[in-house]
């Protein structure tokens, strides 16, 4: 799907053209061969370079050809109900501003239904805009993964192996953030310097805004990845702990069941043995074996080994 869009600074709607246009935003979702060939055509771009944007595992970087600078980097989703990333192509051009990604976007739908005010013709500000959206949209998914965490955590005492599972699950998917947004906020760097297309004073304000935010998502995406690795450490100390206390708890019993069973066995041999003519043997032999699982029992008690 190839969409193309135009607004002037003065006009109020977005409208759509059938034609690549000057000034224009050009939006291509999941492109089909004939729509890349009609892409490089009416803009200039090389095939190449669009085609790696369908390259699911492609890491963020900047790739500068013929007066078009292209900028990849990684979008959260989801998919089939898992946090992942997929690629995400921004292309400048002389005259037109191209966003192109297999999957869908959610955010681009802000700009469409025109729930942000932007302009096509400011090639850089839309730029920054798209980023900046992508910076909410990691930030809306940290903030869901950090609510979960920290429900986890409260509940500690309660913990089953499917929590530790979530955990390594939720650590798995912020690495995978961290693994998006420390590159992106190299690539924005990069862009600062002017080297890729000109920046005027302001546009360089607007990266230079990107970069403050990014960094504090990454030092965000940081700090949660932390705490989730000591609650998900605290738990294996827990589990590791009851373990230790039940095993504490099962050799205490056995030791204080095998206190009578010893007495009985000695006094069960046949042999000649005391009280072995005693009318009240029985009684006797139950006696010392009672009193001193009694006194085992007290002694492991003491010790706290029966809690």
């Amino acid at each position: 799907m190839i969409a193309i869009y135009k607004k002037m600074v003065k006009d109020e709607k977005l409208v759509m053209l059938p034609e690549f246009k000057a000034g224009t935003w050009i939006h291509a979702e999941d492109p089909t061969p004939e729509e890349l060939d009609r892409l490089s055509e009416m803009g200039g771009l090389e095939r190449d370079l669009l085609f790696d944007a369908l390259d699911p595992n492609e890491i963020p970087r900047v790739e500068s050809s013929e007066s078009v600078t292209y900028v990849y980097t990684r979008v959260p989703a989801e998919e089939n109900g898992r946090e992942t990333t997929h690629t995400m192509l921004a292309a400048i051009g002389p005259d037109f501003v191209l966003t192109f990604s297999q999957k869908p976007l959610p955010f681009i739908q802000k700009f469409t239904n025109e729930k942000i005010s932007f302009s096509t013709t400011q090639k850089t500000k839309l730029f920054a805009q798209i980023f900046t959206q992508i910076n909410l949209t990691y930030q809306s998914h940290q903030g869901k993964i950090a609510k979960t965490a920290r429900k986890m955590a409260r509940e500690a005492e309660e913990i089953q192996n499917e929590d530790i599972l979530e955990l390594i699950k939720y650590e798995r998917i912020l690495d995978e953030f961290l693994s998006a947004l420390v590159p992106t906020n190299a690539l924005l760097k990069s862009l600062l310097g002017g080297r890729h297309f000109p920046l005027y004073e302001e546009d360089k304000d607007l990266i230079e805004d990107l970069i403050l935010a990014n960094g504090q998502i990454v030092e965000t995406c940081k700090s949660n990845l932390r705490h989730i690795a000591n609650t998900r450490e605290a738990y294996s100390t827990i589990i590791t702990n009851n373990l230790n206390r039940v095993i504490k708890l099962l050799t205490s019993l056995t030791v204080v069941i095998n206190v009578p069973i010893l007495v009985t066995g000695l006094f069960g041999m046949n042999v000649g043995l005391p009280l072995a003519d005693a009318p009240h043997a029985f009684a006797t032999v139950g006696g010392i074996a009672l009193v001193l699982s009694i006194i085992a029992l007290a002694i492991f008690a003491k010790k706290k080994w029966l809690l």
